[in-house]
């Protein structure tokens, strides 16, 4: 069953207070701040809306606690698309799609990635299948829409600042409308 706008903005509601994976920010604050430093680097319409979309397979798959902690990979990116499928074409979904794949590649790519990455997302590197070989790397960036991941990716480790203002979620949903397929 495909969501409605109304329904992104209700599980926001409902489930985006929650705090971020062992992070300094909640969901919703992790969102809005993915989608301004998108916003803000002159992304389009539909990489802004991936970039404010990209973990709310969080939300639908809620659990207490942080799911790394347990030895747990939720597969949100997964999760989320069938849930959008509906709303959006694949220059939305595909980067949501290979952000966490976006993350093994960038670590097998640039030398100091790993180490800039929070603790959380460490533990789940490990869990989500570990650094690409190189052969996995070059595989990963020949896809389309791999390289919108990768900079969906770059924004997702910088948006987990405590306070930092950002247009609400109204604003981006109504880019995300602009893009909306069928």
């Amino acid at each position: 069953m495909a969501l409605a706008f109304d329904d992104i903005a209700l599980l926001f509601a409902r489930h985006g207070g929650t705090q971020y994976s062992g992070e300094p920010v909640t969901q919703t604050e992790h969102a809005l701040q993915t989608a301004w430093l998108a916003e803000q680097a002159g992304a389009d319409d539909a990489l802004v809306t991936a970039a404010l979309l990209h973990d709310l397979g969080h939300l639908l798959t809620q659990s207490e606690g942080t799911p790394t902690l347990r030895g747990e990979d939720d597969l949100h990116q997964f999760a989320v698309l069938p849930f959008l499928r509906g709303l959006f074409g694949a220059a939305v979904l595909e980067p949501i799609r290979w952000h966490v794949d976006a993350k093994r590649y960038l670590c097998a790519t640039r030398p100091h990635y790993r180490a800039g990455l929070s603790a959380d997302s460490q533990r789940n590197l490990v869990l989500q299948g570990g650094v690409f070989d190189a052969a996995a790397a070059a595989a990963f960036i020949a896809r389309p829409h791999a390289r919108a991941a990768v900079q969906l990716r770059l924004w997702d480790d910088q948006a987990k600042q405590p306070g930092l203002a950002t247009p609400g979620l109204a604003h981006y949903l109504a880019r995300a409308q602009r893009c909306r397929s069928g």
